[in-house]
């Protein structure tokens, strides 16, 4: 490898580790406010979001740690732990929603949980951008693999926004729950990528 080509590969690890800094940090930071939120507002697609923010965080950790150039054992490790947690984020929300569904539980109005998941929306769309380029351009497929999970977390995100905005705005309780569906089809969906196809 060049001296240029060296570099040019340094720029983009820098680029990368600050995309997955970035990340984490919005999520962290999402963590307590979806927590206050849906506690507000009763809403089990804001609990949902919340958990998958976390599970979010373990994911651009298992990217931390690839660039830094650690194992390829313990990348996988790392990524059979976010598998079990999205599998048990699925289980939650498709009890949760169901039983909340099923007694006609009318959550509350949240404008904290519709102005966060908007911004978050247009936050993540542009990481998983930021991440796609990178990854490519790198060669590396762990970033280009959590650019695909920051990219579902960015769709989720619309989803949920969706339902909070329909119970706000036309008084579509139910909206609620089935946004959470969605979190549950699209956790499932990375539970199957990660424990079939191994990433």
């Amino acid at each position: 490898m060049t001296i240029a080509n060296e570099s040019v590969r340094a720029r983009l690890l820098r680029r990368g580790f600050l995309l997955e800094y970035v990340t984490l940090g919005w999520n962290v930071a999402g963590i307590i406010v979806l927590g206050f939120a849906a506690v507000a507002a009763q809403s089990v697609a804001l609990a949902g979001f919340g958990l998958d923010s976390l599970i979010e965080i373990g994911a651009s950790t298992v990217v931390i740690w690839e660039l830094s150039g650690t194992g390829e054992d313990r990348q996988r490790r790392g990524l059979r732990l976010i598998g079990y947690a999205f599998t048990g984020l699925a289980v939650y929300l498709l009890v949760q929603s169901t039983v909340v569904l099923a007694a006609g539980y009318h959550p509350r109005h949240s404008l904290a949980g519709i102005v966060w998941t908007a911004v978050t929306a247009m936050v993540m769309f542009a990481l998983a951008a930021g991440k796609a380029r990178t990854g490519r351009a790198l060669g590396n497929p762990v970033l280009l693999t959590e650019g695909r999970v920051t990219l579902v977390d960015a769709i989720l995100a619309v989803a949920v926004l969706a339902g909070l905005v329909l119970n706000a705005a036309a008084g579509w309780w139910w909206a609620d729950p089935a946004a959470a569906y969605v979190l549950v089809y699209y956790a499932a969906r990375e539970v199957r990528e990660i424990f079939l196809t191994g990433h």
